[in-house]
């Protein structure tokens, strides 16, 4: 099922104008890069030297910057607070020029912030400030009633649930409904602990470590060859019928991905990484890449082969890093 390179390349050239909306939970991430050149004499850590700070969108902002690589025609929709995270994080949306008209601000909420501080190329610690949201019922219907206009408008809603309460149950039914009725492509980048129903989703993409946990499967060690991985396939298996979706793409880390549609044989797409700095965002470089090539008109074989291949470019740059369609070119 190995796709043809001068195919991936016609649907790689498709995604430039395709109109994307993103659904999910949002989070600012700072990154504070400094010098450790020696212990604390505080503590057994090191002592970091600050020489410089970054910010970028996070969460379900992250996959609607991958996506922005590739059209200009990318909107989002979440909740943020009125505070400083937020007014940062609205800033490089905006000026990213991604459609922020479905980002709801509230005082009551308290913007997802993620700090990473890194010293020498690696990440020395990370600090998350977050409370969990709560959608109120009438924020909740105001919510729904943009993104059932949002979706008519687009070609795919990707649904990224980083398990912080924007999207429960009753939004992720109206995410369905309105992809159904509309007919659009749904794809989800699920949490496990969430779990949540997709009914009638295109694709759902979980990674190994999720496709056990939502399956109710003890984790397994990696059997190689892939196809060749009982408990993985067990997993997939329960759920398709669990999830009642087209097809999952299980991502494998440095096993590559593995795709289950039900009605042919499991596909293994080997890992395309040449170096491995950072995996961090590299689960939502795919599944930005994916709906594109489902938008594209490609096949769910070749939809992950060119996932695969985006999120092999990610993983070698360091932090939540994105992919030009450049880079995908030379990737092919």
């Amino acid at each position: 099922m190995e796709s043809d390179t001068g195919r991936l390349h016609s649907l790689a050239a498709r995604f430039a104008g395709k109109r994307i909306l993103v659904a999910g939970d949002l989070m600012l991430d700072e990154f504070i890069w400094g010098k450790a050149s020696r212990i604390s004499p505080e503590a057994p850590v090191p002592a970091v030297h600050v020489t410089g700070e970054s910010y970028y969108p996070g969460g379900a902002a992250n996959v609607a910057r991958n996506l922005r690589e590739f059209t200009d025609r990318v909107s989002l929709a979440g909740a943020v607070g009125t505070d400083r995270p937020a007014c940062r994080l609205l800033e490089l949306l905006r000026s990213a020029g991604i459609d922020t008209s479905g980002v709801f601000q509230s005082a009551a909420f308290s913007t997802i912030l993620k700090t990473r501080i890194v010293a020498r190329g690696q990440q020395v610690v990370r600090v998350d400030r977050e409370r969990p949201l709560q959608l109120p019922a009438e924020e909740l219907d105001r919510v729904a009633s943009h993104l059932d206009r949002a979706i008519a408008q687009s070609d795919a809603v990707i649904a990224a649930d980083y398990g912080k309460g924007f999207l429960a149950q009753p939004l992720a039914d109206a995410i369905c409904r309105a992809a159904r009725a509309h007919g659009k492509i749904l794809t989800v980048d699920p949490h496990p602990h969430t779990s949540l129903a997709w009914k009638g989703a295109t694709a759902i993409k979980p990674n190994r470590a999720e496709a056990f946990l939502a399956a109710g499967l003890p984790p397994s060690d990696p059997v190689l060859p892939v196809v060749s991985d009982q408990a993985l396939l067990e997993a997939v298996h329960r759920l398709s019928t669990q999830w009642q979706t087209q097809f999952l793409l299980v991502t494998l880390g440095e096993e590559g991905m593995l795709l289950f549609d039900g009605a042919h044989p499991p596909f293994h797409t080997p890992t395309r990484a040449k170096e491995v700095f950072d995996v961090s965002g590299a689960g939502d470089t795919a599944i930005a890449v994916l709906t594109l090539a489902l938008s594209a008109g490609a096949t769910p074989p070749e939809a992950a082969e060119l996932a695969n291949r985006a999120s092999g470019i990610a993983v070698g740059k360091l932090g939540t890093a994105t992919v030009t369609p450049a880079e995908l070119r030379a990737a092919l």
